[in-house]
């Protein structure tokens, strides 16, 4: 408000000072125009030789006299000096017409007299009108509107000044309003909200856009509430196994099995080992931001090395083409994405699992993105649940069995995995068969690695 009440005295007082000296610019105009008018009505009856005496006046009071090269008054008004002329005779440019101003002691008057000389006669007999007005009319006019600007200027700021720190202060109070509501929230489970004010403007809009960042702050913390209960639900399980394996071996004494027991021990501490992974891998992937490694992938020897970790299961690669199928990515995350899924399928597939790669090609013949199908024959999933399952810690009815269907967070990671590699991955029933059919899109490489440099033979 400093800054700008200061701005505004400037620009007031600038413009004050600008009207003062445009209105004192535009009276001695007029002054001067009626005395240029009177001038060459007297130069006309000069140059017919019919000055007659006195001179007559027109547009107000006036001075006129008819003056020749000497100086000597010629001809003038009834109110003018026959005497001496209004200006000097070392003033007087007999050629040229002249605007200027003189004292108005010269005339016996009070304040400035603007004086007008036109040239009039011959060469041989120069003769000059002089006409006199005075200025006081004119000096008067600029007083009067100074001080009415001296007086009212500190008026006219005191009250805009009032003004706008009225209306700044009503923009304003919406923004205390969210600032007094910002400060009464706090981090309890019950949700804060910013008042919203009534006016549809910026500050509403701020208010609507702050509510709903408070909303979606609050589902994450939500989610991650519920994430850490269902982890440390997860943990407790294997957890609770080998604590009553051990107390019951304890309580048998030298009748415990210790071979089982070891046995069942070390399935749930692997059980745990995995958890433990998975929820570092998740946590991992919700820190960061930064984009995978990317490198050239070629995706049937990757299907090939997933399957080879199945030597017990019937898991079998399709290949759809001879031709290598490259994409980019990170090597270990496409890996990671596949053997859970593969694992996933195995779990529930009857007789076997699929694995397949199908490039996509536009309709320009560019291969667009490939898809990467796991298809198992299982018990599928049904419509309604294929959107929930790729929820974190989410197991169908017919997979709660913690030891057979694992903790909930395979196809949650291999979701995360995947759109991090600008793909996406959906659940369908398989064209011919019962079962599931994973489908996971990934970008196509657009041209394949170079190969390395082939080393020379040896010289025999």
């Amino acid at each position: 408000m400093v800054l700008g009440v200061f701005g505004l005295t400037l620009g007031l007082g600038a413009g004050g000072v600008l009207l003062l000296g445009v209105l004192d610019y535009t009276l001695q105009r007029i002054v001067d125009t009626e005395a240029l008018r009177t001038a060459d009505t007297v130069a006309r009856l000069a140059a017919a030789d019919a000055l007659p005496d006195p001179l007559p006046v027109a547009g107000g009071p006036s001075w006129v006299q008819v003056v020749d090269a000497q100086g000597r008054v010629v001809a003038a008004s009834i109110d003018a000096d026959r005497l001496v002329p209004m200006l000097p005779v070392d003033r007087i440019d007999p050629g040229v017409p002249q605007r200027t101003e003189v004292p108005g002691q010269r005339l016996g008057l009070d304040g400035r007299v603007r004086v007008v000389a036109v040239p009039v006669g011959t060469t041989a007999e120069p003769l000059t009108v002089l006409v006199g007005k005075s200025t006081t009319d004119v000096d008067q006019s600029v007083r009067v509107v100074r001080n009415l600007l001296v007086v009212a200027f500190p008026l006219f700021v005191a009250l805009l000044a009032v003004v706008a720190w009225r209306v700044v202060g009503a923009a304003l109070r919406p923004v205390e309003a969210l600032r007094s509501g910002a400060a009464e929230i706090t981090g309890s489970a019950r949700t804060g909200r910013l008042p919203v004010p009534a006016s549809h403007d910026e500050i509403h809009r701020l208010a609507v856009t702050l509510n709903d960042m408070l909303d979606r702050l609050a589902r994450a913390r939500d989610r991650q509430r519920a994430f850490v209960a269902d982890a440390a639900h997860e943990l407790r399980s294997p957890l609770t196994n080998m604590r009553t394996e051990l107390e019951v071996a304890q309580r048998l004494g030298d009748r415990t099995d210790w071979s089982t027991v070891s046995e069942n021990l070390l399935t749930d501490t692997e059980r745990l080992s995995r958890l433990v992974d998975d929820l570092l891998l998740l946590a991992r992937l919700d820190a960061t931001e930064s984009p995978p490694r990317s490198r050239p992938v070629e995706l049937n020897a990757l299907l090939t090395a997933v399957a080879a970790r199945y030597p017990s299961a019937p898991v079998r690669v399709e290949a759809a083409t001879g031709e290598p199928v490259w994409t980019d990515g990170d090597p270990d995350e496409l890996h990671r994405v596949l053997t859970n899924l593969v694992d996933n399928a195995v779990r529930h597939a009857r007789t076997g699992v699929s694995l397949a790669v199908h490039p996509q090609v536009d309709g320009a013949g560019e291969t667009a993105y490939h898809r990467v199908t796991v298809t198992d024959d299982g018990p599928g999933v049904p419509p309604a649940d294929r959107e929930r399952v790729f929820g974190r810690f989410t197991r169908l009815d017919d997979a709660r069995a913690r030891d057979a269907g694992g903790a909930g967070l395979g196809l949650a990671i291999v979701r995360d995995l995947v759109r991090r590699t600008g793909g996406r991955v959906e659940l369908a029933d398989p064209p011919d068969a019962p079962g599931l059919r994973v489908t996971v899109h990934l970008p196509a490489r657009a041209t394949p690695p170079p190969s390395p440099p082939r080393r020379p033979e040896p010289a025999r």
